[in-house]
């Protein structure tokens, strides 16, 4: 049908971002209001009123949320983290496909407290990657009525084309936690992050130039323990070379103040994935999403520099990047060090029927005058909002297994409710030995096969709210048709009007390596949450792992105790019987954060692996005073940051100030 439709209009005064929606220029705005639901009602109107307000100017997109509430008493805020997940929080969102392409979006979400979350869509929904960091503005303001929230979006935060009479595709969303509600202006949603069902903002006149280079410096004091001091100076600058396409470049970038990765257990015998924090590498990342993964960034360890090209250039999506790096560094190989290699990388998809996008990668890394790497192309195809095909091919090349490939297709069926696909894969032998020098698998030769089955069930005035339950198969053999394992996965979690949860989940699979295995594991969990900051929940686990007997505890504690402070707190334990390999252990990881603002705070990040006798812990005092990226950082660290490993790293203090201009 016909897509819902607001104008924008241009304001010829921007409003103070204060939240308080009272400025002259919201009386000329575009107004619009009747969001519809995803959750719990699908497609019945929000019971709850909210205005949107939308107006525009050469500088930035702005829009106001009018949110009204029966009882303003009960609002719930609890995050103050940037890029926190805020669906637990009364919040508003406002998601823009600046480029109406209809498959890629950028998504800016408040909640009462003014916590930004911004993150980017790509493959119309099916990726989201909340660690990109855009430059806006955002501030909130209780009523009597309710809450309000006011968006400044700078032009230069997006990708867009100019011109008189622009089209951007558009859709706001607000949750109402008390009763799992979330709803959306265009719709009722098939996903709550399909871009091609997305509004139209149409009227934008986009004619003047935004801000073309941004050069942000840094200079960094390293003390540690024992006297030793280092400092280091570097810089990033990012040149829009078009409003669509931007470039940037970093020569000696800091990652030293970058958070530390989580500890996990790992009961598998494959590598784990750790996802990547560290900002040179988070532009663009979205693109680089794929399901046989031909670029992951943690291969590439410190860069003394780095390149990179991203955007939208005649029709195609592009990110290119090149960087040098020690991969003997990374790996602990001394007799190594020394030698760099250079990595280079090209992604480019572009879209196809609308809401479908085709894709092509290379992935390469030259070092020792040996070329390791992978091209391929992968597709994300719908052929009806809920009937889609997501497919992937690509060949490996290098000095081992030269040639070596990997496919698979993945036709799915989703709606509002449910989800199922079957999807067929292979990875020759020897696949790894090249790929993985710049890519991600977990294992090759491969026939695999795997389907999934879930389904979520909504009440209405009943004493259980919502339950959720799904099942999962994987099979897979050897190229020479060898059964290698299989794996049947089972859940069911229920929601109720109480608050409690609860959650039942078992797992059973057959594993052949040395010899054949046999492991099953049962998990019981039950939780309480306020929706309103403090939640508990505690699961315990058993089975078999390996020829051993196997029991695990895990709990999560969140508190939120003023506006300002939150704590988490996750404690996990595990006993293995026997143990040979000594891997029972004890994980405790705390985290908490005070906000005097939105760019002056301070945060504790603690964490201990009883195995590895390991003692990680960072701090940080930050004021950002051209935010995001203009800062002043005060971190303590003691051990290494590094999941699953220690070091002799003493009490270290670093300093670091980076300027924007």
């Amino acid at each position: 049908g016909d897509k819902r439709t607001v104008s924008a209009v241009r304001i010829t005064a921007p409003p103070v971002i204060d939240g308080v929606v009272d400025d002259e220029c919201w009386q000329t705005a575009s107004s619009t209001d009747s969001l519809i639901q995803f959750q719990p009602r699908h497609g019945e109107p929000s019971p709850h009123r909210t205005v949107i307000f939308v107006g525009f100017d050469d500088r930035a997109l702005y829009v106001a949320f009018v949110c009204y509430d029966s009882d303003p008493s009960r609002i719930a805020a609890a995050l103050t983290k940037r890029d926190s997940d805020l669906g637990d929080d009364d919040a508003v969102g406002i998601f823009l496909d600046s480029l109406n392409d209809g498959y890629n979006a950028t998504g800016f979400v408040t909640n009462p407290l003014g916590t930004q979350w911004d993150f980017r869509i790509t493959d119309n929904g099916r990726t989201m990657d909340s660690e990109w960091d855009g430059t806006w503005e955002v501030a909130t303001a209780r009523t009597a009525e309710g809450w309000s929230a006011e968006f400044a979006i700078p032009l230069r935060t997006l990708k867009y084309r100019g011109g008189e009479d622009r089209t951007w595709g558009v859709n706001f969303a607000r949750s109402y936690p008390r009763s799992l509600e979330v709803s959306f202006w265009a719709g009722p949603m098939v996903d709550e992050l399909r871009v091609s069902q997305y509004g139209q903002l149409t009227g934008l006149d986009l004619q003047a130039p935004v801000k073309r280079i941004e050069v942000i410096p840094y200079a960094m004091l390293q003390v540690e323990e024992g006297g030793h001091q280092d400092t280091q100076a570097g810089l990033d600058a990012r040149v829009r070379v078009t409003n669509a396409l931007g470039a940037d470049v970093t020569v000696s970038p800091d990652f030293a103040t970058v958070e530390a990765d989580a500890e996990q257990i790992n009961l598998t015998r494959f590598e784990l994935y750790l996802p990547e924090k560290r900002p040179f590498f988070l532009e663009g990342a979205e693109m680089f999403q794929q399901r046989v993964r031909q670029f992951y960034s943690r291969r590439i360890g410190d860069i003394p520099w780095g390149a990179k090209l991203s955007g939208k250039l005649l029709g195609w999506d592009v990110s290119v990047i090149s960087a040098r790096s020690d991969p003997a560094e990374t790996a602990g190989d001394t007799a190594s060090v020394g030698r760099e290699a250079t990595y280079g990388v090209v992604r480019l998809k572009t879209g196809i029927l609308r809401s479908s996008n085709v894709g092509l990668l290379a992935a390469n890394r030259e070092w020792r005058g040996e070329n390791q790497g992978s091209t391929g192309m992968d597709a994300s195809l719908f052929f009806t909002e809920t009937l889609g095909f997501t497919g992937q091919f690509l060949r490996a090349h290098g000095p081992r297994n030269d040639g070596a490939v990997a496919w698979f297709v993945r036709p799915a069926f989703d709606n509002s409710t449910s989800h199922f696909h079957v999807r067929y894969s292979n990875f020759d032998v020897g696949l790894m030995d090249n790929m993985n020098a710049v890519g991600f698998i977990l294992d090759d030769d491969r026939k695999e096969f795997d389907t999934n089955l879930s389904h979520e069930w909504w009440f209405k005035d009943r004493a259980v709210e919502q339950i959720d339950a799904g099942v999962n198969y994987n099979r897979y053999t050897g190229q020479t048709d060898v059964l290698r394992a299989w794996e049947l996965e089972a859940f069911l979690e229920c929601n109720l009007a109480s608050k409690f949860q609860f959650a039942v989940a078992r797992e059973d699979e057959y594993e052949r390596f040395e010899k054949e295995f046999r492991n099953e594991e049962t998990w019981v969990a039950v939780g309480y949450d306020t929706r309103a900051g403090r939640s508990v929940e505690i699961a315990y686990g058993f089975g078999r792992s390996y020829d051993s007997d196997l029991r695990q505890v895990n709990g999560e504690l969140a508190l939120k105790i003023t506006d300002a402070l939150n704590v988490e707190y996750e404690a996990t334990r595990l006993w293995l019987d026997p143990d040979p390999e000594d891997e029972s252990t004890i994980i405790h990881r705390v985290r908490t954060s005070y906000y005097f603002n939105p760019d002056l705070f301070c945060k504790l990040f603690f964490q201990s692996n009883s195995v590895i006798d390991k003692e990680n812990a960072q701090v940080w005092l930050v004021w950002r005073f051209l935010p995001p990226f203009g800062s002043l950082q005060l971190v303590y660290q003691q051990d290494t940051s590094i999941a699953g490993t220690q070091s002799q790293q003493g009490h270290t203090l670093f300093t670091k100030l980076s300027w924007v201009f």
